[in-house]
């Protein structure tokens, strides 16, 4: 089962020539979930060639370069001729704020459009095999950060071993993979505990947006398979990302370590650092020991499951 993220936009506020702001897609198994949506989001869209199919819009908070490309994807929605609902996804306290982006460009969308806020700890998205839940940032803003989150898969299911035990290759092998005990001509029962392992995990990918660094982040990104977290300055800037409410890289690959995450994405760079992002790449690999890279825009990442 698939899930393929694609860095929209990886800049801080201001856009550069090579980065746009803020806006990730993540396409898991045909559901395509939109994380903030940055002006110029669907341009991007255009120009690495995701479709604008979209089904969820997930948005950290309401500073402009994570909002402002609403208005210009519902018309072009509209235009279109999509009839598809949209389902958004924002704060709470904030969903006025965002009916007014979506009505900004003078008309009523011609597809249904359901705005819902939501808290720290509550479950936005709920599916049959994953939910999205919303967690505390610390942004100095009505702000929260979201993660991905899939439920655990069935162990794996020892045939060889089944059918030591007299099981026959069949619907019996079903029945015990989904839990259920089988009887066999002689009687025997044989458990499902008998044939099949230990449930294993799904996969968890996470997206801070903007954020000082946190003990909430680190413990909603337990584990994360890819966490993707403000880097907006290096170490040269350390006071600025105080006094901003975001991160250094370092201080992100601080909290990918303590998470004992497997894969950490850099997002949200200041334009101020011109397309180099040697040093953030330095500082951060000095604190996680995992995987780090610094997304250009445009990037694509598959995340596998943990033994894939």
């Amino acid at each position: 089962m698939s899930m393929r993220v694609t860095f929209l936009g990886t800049s801080g506020a201001v856009p550069t020539t090579e980065r746009n702001p803020s806006a990730i897609l993540v396409n898991r198994e045909g559901d395509r979930l939109l994380f903030d949506a940055a002006e110029g989001t669907q341009r991007q869209m255009m120009r690495f060639g995701t479709g604008f199919t979209v089904s969820d819009l997930f948005i950290s908070h309401l500073h402009g370069d994570h909002v402002l490309g609403i208005p210009g994807l519902v018309q072009t929605w509209n235009f279109n001729d999509r009839d598809d609902p949209l389902m958004i996804y924002t704060p709470r306290g904030t969903g006025d704020d965002i009916d007014t982006l979506v009505h900004a460009v003078g008309s009523q969308p011609s597809f249904p459009i359901h705005i819902t806020e939501v808290a720290p700890g509550e479950v936005a998205v709920r599916r049959d095999d994953y939910e999205v839940r919303a967690f505390r940032t610390d942004h100095e803003t009505n702000s929260v950060g979201y993660a991905l989150v899939e439920d655990d898969r069935k162990g794996r299911f020892d045939r060889e071993h089944a059918e030591e035990l007299g099981v026959p290759v069949g619907p019996k092998f079903q029945q015990l993979h989904a839990g259920n005990p089988v009887e066999l001509e002689d009687g025997t029962v044989v458990k499902p505990e008998q044939v099949v392992g230990d449930p294993r995990p799904g996969r968890k990918f996470v997206y801070t947006a903007d954020t000082r660094p946190s003990e909430q982040v680190v413990s909603v990104a337990e584990d994360a398979d890819l966490l993707v977290h403000d880097a907006t300055f290096a170490e040269d800037r350390a006071e600025r990302a105080k006094k901003t409410a975001h991160s250094t890289a370092a201080e992100a690959g601080n909290i990918a370590q303590r998470a004992g995450a497997i894969r950490l994405a850099l997002m949200h760079v200041s334009s101020r650092y011109a397309g180099n992002v040697s040093a953030h790449l330095r500082e951060a690999r000095e604190e996680f020991d995992g995987e780090v890279f610094a997304p250009d825009d445009g990037d694509i990442i598959d995340v596998p499951y943990r033994e894939g």
